[in-house]
């Protein structure tokens, strides 16, 4: 998905409450590819929207505006495709300025903000000078962010700072106009090495000290992976209102060098937005929770990472159920045009398009944590089974139908003249028929209602054939007896070959039932052992984290916070270890739940087998064990 210009995503309205823009929802929701989210956010009138153009690789874009008034408002959205990863589409967010005087309203651009951690895989600062004391204070978000998102809804006046770390965006300091050299103790440093000086904490306890360490330890905590680059002045003062239509030549070289430094990192670096537990985002999953968040803030409550979670897998498992519907639908129709067919044929397609349709649903689906959508796109391709095979049934009796009146047109003239009606002529219907049937038997051999179509027509032809012989002449009586004994006996001999077709094609949906089950199984599996991983994984990702940041406080002096950290670090390890048991457990009940509603099904289809073993026993007068 290619947009020409960006679109504004989340509007601010008149009334100050934000509000998500349907036409952009609706580019977000085709996009099917992973999204890379790269948000920039900053005071207003500090360059923020040049550098979203340069990453969309255009000179215009995103507005820059020429006056001291802040030209973006709410949320703008501009999707590309991205540079470097294939299959993967670039989402640049430009946010509303902060801090603007007009507004004059902080906890508007603390939502701003906090949408912005909360949407983006890259989270890019833009400030301009230098990144001195007050510099850090007009991020005082930063410190909001815990009074601003909540990680599980159950969680009452209880710290969650710590799980930040494992779905918290890559972090960029863009410091703008920086004209200072980069020395630190008359050694010269890099842009990195002036960031974490910037960020360095001061020893101490009084108040003075806990408010000059605040926004930096937020910053070290909820961002463990950060970067900064510094920009020189882009050209002559009086050029900077025009920036977006100079031409490169009118551009400072070196601000072009860190420009294109700059781009090159973030096309390199910035990962694939994912949700908490490692799921990817892709763009219309990514239009959904803007919505999910835009709502929960616009109701007046804090977003929740657990409540969000929760959310998209609803829909999500929901449009993978439509998906694998889709995909098996989509197959039968096709082989609904060469109907009819032998039951294996039908029942082998089956089975390959429900193995397909369940991967399709594995795909996207997440957090199906009792299979209950799972067992949803099971029982629904079943039922569209039953109706595929009802179809094929009604092909193949019609065909039957079709064949037998061909068939038999001779030998109906025959009646209509009165040919059997002449001594000799049971003989003559009962050898014509035979050879109908012969007939029949070899060109319907493979038909599934075969052998129920003949005995329909023997039935009706035997009250023919009971006329032809009590009217024949050549026959005495004790001949014709003997005679109405055989046909009952071929009558029922046809009436039990006929029910045990029925048992075998049910004995066939059977194992057709088993093979699925026992493949979801093992997708079911792959699946649990898939997000296991990923939440491995960001677990720790995490846990590197925090033991990079307790290794700088120990180094700096720090003992007291880096033993507190190792009382998080030992917390955060025994809640992923109950979090994966309580997955393993969630997994195992899934596994239950799914054997007991195939067992459910099984039972179902073996009580039919057996009725229709008793039937057969009662035809044919003996008792099978």
């Amino acid at each position: 998905m290619a947009m020409d210009k960006p679109v504004c995503l989340i509007e601010t309205e008149s009334d100050g409450k934000l509000c998500v823009q349907q036409s952009a929802l609706q580019i977000l929701l085709k996009i099917e590819q992973p999204v890379v989210v790269v948000a920039v956010v900053g005071l207003y009138r500090t360059g923020k929207s040049y550098l979203m153009n340069q990453l969309a690789g255009k000179q215009t874009g995103f507005a820059l505006g020429s006056t001291i008034e802040s030209k973006t408002k709410g949320i703008w959205m501009w999707c590309v495709p991205h540079p470097i990863e294939k299959e993967t589409t670039l989402v640049l967010l430009d946010t509303e300025g902060l801090g603007d005087v007009d507004k004059g309203d902080s906890k508007h651009d603390a939502n701003i903000f906090c949408l912005a951690v909360l949407l983006s895989s890259t989270l890019v600062y833009n400030s301009q000078g230098t990144i001195n004391n007050n510099a850090i204070e007009e991020l005082h978000y930063v410190t909001e962010l815990t009074d601003c998102i909540k990680v599980k809804s159950s969680n009452k006046n209880v710290d969650e700072s710590i799980e930040f770390v494992s779905f918290f965006p890559s972090f960029i300091w863009a410091v703008r106009d920086f004209t200072l050299e980069l020395e630190i103790d008359g050694k010269d440093a890099t842009e990195n090495e002036y960031l974490e000086f910037a960020l360095k904490l001061k020893h101490g306890t009084g108040n003075n000290v806990t408010k000059y360490n605040l926004p930096r330890e937020c910053i070290q905590k909820f961002f463990p992976s950060r970067t900064c680059f510094t920009f020189p002045f882009p050209t002559a003062p009086k050029n900077v209102s025009r920036l977006e239509s100079l031409n490169t030549a009118d551009l400072e070289p070196d601000f072009l060098k860190v420009t294109d430094r700059f781009c090159k990192f973030v096309f390199q670096e910035s990962q694939t937005k994912t949700l908490k537990e490692g799921y990817t985002v892709t763009g219309r999953v990514l239009g959904n929770l803007a919505k999910t968040y835009v709502d929960t803030i616009s109701s007046g409550s804090v977003p929740c990472l657990e409540n969000a979670v929760i959310a998209m897998a609803t829909i999500e498992n929901e449009a993978a159920v439509k998906e694998g519907l889709e995909v098996y639908k989509s197959g039968m129709e096709k082989l609904k045009n060469s109907f009819p067919l032998e039951l294996k044929d039908v029942s082998s397609e089956h089975q390959q398009l429900s193995n397909l349709a369940t991967q399709t649903f594995m795909k996207r689906s997440f957090r199906d944590t009792d299979g209950t959508y799972l067992n949803s796109l099971k029982e629904n391709i079943n039922n569209l089974f039953e109706g595929y095979l009802s179809l094929n049934e009604q092909s193949s009796k019609s065909k039957c139908e079709d064949l037998l009146s061909s068939l038999t047109a001779q030998i109906t003239e025959n009646l209509k003249q009165g040919l059997y009606t002449k001594p000799g002529g049971y003989k003559l219907f009962c050898k014509d028929l035979e050879d109908i049937v012969e007939k029949y038997n070899i060109q319907a051999a493979k038909e599934v209602k075969a052998e129920e179509v003949l005995e329909e027509f023997m039935k009706q032809k035997s009250v023919e054939s009971k006329a032809i012989l009590q009217a024949d002449k050549n026959l005495t009586e004790k001949e014709k007896k003997i005679k109405e004994e055989q046909e009952k006996a071929a009558l029922l001999n046809q009436e039990i070959k006929a029910k045990e077709e029925k048992q075998r094609q049910l004995e066939e949906k059977m194992e057709a039932e088993r093979r699925s089950n026992e493949e979801r199984m093992i997708q079911m599996k792959q699946k649990m052992d898939e997000e296991m991983k990923l939440q491995r994984l960001e677990a720790e990702r995490a846990m590197e984290s925090k033991l990079r940041e307790q290794a700088a406080l120990l180094e700096k002096g720090f003992k007291d916070k880096a033993d507190m950290m190792t009382r998080e670090m030992d917390e955060f390890r025994r809640q992923r270890a109950e979090a994966e048991s309580n997955r393993a457990k969630e997994f195992a009940v899934m596994i239950e739940n799914s054997n007991k509603r195939h067992e459910e099904t099984m039972a179902i289809l073996l009580q039919q087998h057996r009725e229709q073993m008793q039937a057969i026993q009662g035809s044919s007068g003996c008792r099978i064990m």
